[in-house]
This record gives C-alpha cells, sequence and structure tokens, in this order.
C-alpha cells in the first residue's frame, strides 16, 4: 500500500485504538493574552535533558502564536476534568473565564486540579505533514498524584472510577454486554426484538471473556474499547456491564449493524437496552460519550465522587 492510497479517516480511526491520556497546552501571545486548545498527541521524549512534545495541526487558530511562543505548558487534565477538554477542544471565545487557573514562573497558563503540569522552553519546532512538532524543555512541573482523563475511540473514559465499578460489579451475577459500533452503525440481535450481544460473566477478565464471546459468536475481528455502562438488573437480579467496542469487516454470523438513530420506534429486550442505544445515537452524534451508572429506572453519567474530587 503507498500513502497515496491510504483513507484519512480510517487512519485517524486506526490510531484512535491507542488510548491516551488528554492535555490542554497553553501559553501567551504577544500581548499576554492565554491561548490554549486540547491534545492527546503528547509524550515525554527524555530525562537528560529533560524533554517532552506535542504536536498540533497547522489548521489551527493557534498555529502562529504556538509556533513563535518562547515557553508553552501541557496541563495534564485530571478524571474531574472532562468540561475542561471540551471546553479547550471548541472555538469558545473566553475559555479560560471557565477554568481556575495562575501563570507559571514563565507566564504560561498553568491549571488547578490538574494530574500533572510542565512549564517549557521551546526547544525546536519541527515540520512533520499537516502537523508540527513542538519540542520543550522542561524547566518547571508538578505531580498532584491525581488520575488522568483517558481518550479512546473517540471517548473519554476514567480509569479510577471504571476500575472500582467493575470490581465492585464483579462480586455478583454479572452479565456482560457490547455496544458493537461499525462506521456509525451497531451490531443488533433479533428481529422483531433487538437486543445488544451479551454473555454471562465468570472468573477472568471482563473484557477477555466479552472478546471471546463476541468474536466466537459473530466471526468478527472485534475491539473491546472503554465502559459504556454499569448499571444493577432489579428485573433479573444481575449486574450488567456494556462496553464499547469496534467491529473489523465483514458479515456477522449473528445479528446485523443497524443505524441506532433510525430505531426509534424499535421495540428491544429491556428498556435498558432501549436507553443505551437511544444515548449512543445522540453521543455519537455530537462525538462525546460517557459512562452511565445506576440501575434500569435511574442513574447518572460520569459521576465523580467528592472523595475523589478531593483527593
Amino acid at each position: 500500500m503507498t500513502i497515496q492510497t491510504v483513507d484519512p479517516r480510517a487512519l485517524r480511526d486506526a490510531f484512535g485504538a491507542f488510548p491516551t491520556g488528554v492535555t490542554v497546552v497553553t501559553a501567551c501571545d504577544g500581548e499576554g493574552h492565554p491561548i490554549g486548545f486540547t491534545a492527546n498527541s503528547f509524550t515525554s521524549v527524555s530525562l537528560n535533558p529533560p524533554l517532552l512534545l506535542v504536536c498540533l495541526a497547522k489548521t489551527s487558530r493557534n498555529f502562529a502564536t504556538m509556533t513563535g511562543a518562547q515557553h508553552f505548558a501541557i496541563n495534564v487534565l485530571s478524571e474531574m476534568q472532562k468540561d475542561v477538554s471540551n471546553t479547550f477542544a471548541r472555538p469558545v471565545e473566553d475559555r479560560f473565564a471557565a477554568v481556575d487557573w495562575a501563570k507559571g514562573s514563565a507566564g504560561c497558563p498553568i491549571f488547578s486540579n490538574v494530574a500533572a503540569w510542565f512549564e517549557c522552553a521551546m526547544e525546536e519546532v519541527i515540520e512533520a505533514g499537516d502537523h508540527v512538532i513542538l519540542m520543550g524543555r522542561i524547566e518547571a512541573f508538578d505531580n498532584s498524584g491525581r488520575n488522568g482523563l483517558g481518550y479512546a475511540r473517540g471517548g473519554y473514559f476514567t480509569p479510577t472510577l471504571a476500575s472500582k465499578a467493575v470490581s465492585a460489579a464483579s462480586e455478583g451475577n454479572m452479565e456482560l454486554a457490547a455496544v458493537v459500533e461499525r462506521r456509525g452503525e451497531v451490531l443488533l440481535l433479533g428481529e422483531d426484538v433487538l437486543s445488544l450481544p451479551s454473555v454471562d460473566a465468570h472468573d477472568g477478565s471482563p473484557t477477555e471473556a466479552l472478546q471471546k464471546y463476541l468474536e466466537t459468536s459473530t466471526g468478527l475481528k472485534v475491539s473491546i474499547g472503554f465502559l459504556y455502562s454499569v448499571y444493577e438488573g432489579k428485573s433479573d437480579g444481575k449486574q450488567h456491564i456494556v462496553y464499547h467496542a469496534v467491529a473489523g469487516d465483514g458479515e456477522p454470523a449473528v445479528g446485523r449493524f443497524l443505524k441506532p438513530d433510525a430505531l426509534v420506534a424499535a421495540k428491544f429486550k429491556t428498556s435498558s437496552t432501549a436507553d443505551i442505544v437511544n444515548r449512543f445515537a445522540m453521543e455519537s452524534s455530537i462525538g462525546n460519550f460517557g459512562v452511565y451508572f445506576g440501575d434500569e429506572t435511574g442513574g447518572t453519567v460520569h459521576p465523580i465522587p467528592v472523595k475523589d474530587a478531593k483527593a
């Protein structure tokens, strides 16, 4: 395959299989006004000398300011800062009014409550196709001990919260299910009454058990993504854990792929299944996914317990 035949959207989706943290890159323009943007293309480079890098699209409205800046900062967002990520990913006029911040020693905006931050001198700006690489020499940093916000396959995930939920659910009678997506469509089982593919869980890793079941039953290659719903089924007494998953090409041995936004009049096996599919249709349309915790009648999306917020 030559570079000319690569589908940019397919390549972007493939890159999205790699889970990353979420950062907000900040600096000040020539008049001292703060600027910032959300980025997950960040990585450490070297301990000696202390170097890191972040990639910046040449189409970014911050391109001229960032490439001309003498200093910039990386704010590694914590699990409670999904809203901050969304704010700095959108063309909001006064982004900094929505976040608590202060200037670092070199004048770069440093956010409160982040997992870690790094203030850097610009070491080098490197050409890289439709992006540039900003290489920074770290001059100051701090590590709060908070857990970072995660991002994979177009959605956020909170590692600590997900781990606690799965651990608690695994102590009881547990059923695993998946919203298996492929190019905007969802795999559903049944003809007149639709359901998500699911399997009772036993000992071992829930994600490994679910992936094995999905690949065996459908005959497709399946990648398990982020945690999507955790709820108690009052009618069946089970703990239900639902993951987002992505399927490869091919005709599934069971079920069929359907567009979730076209299923308003469809009948589902349970009201919970209907709620999950409807929520997925809404969230996928705006590219902003959440994690539901609750039961069949009510719950919340991405709750942050107070004790975690104060950690």
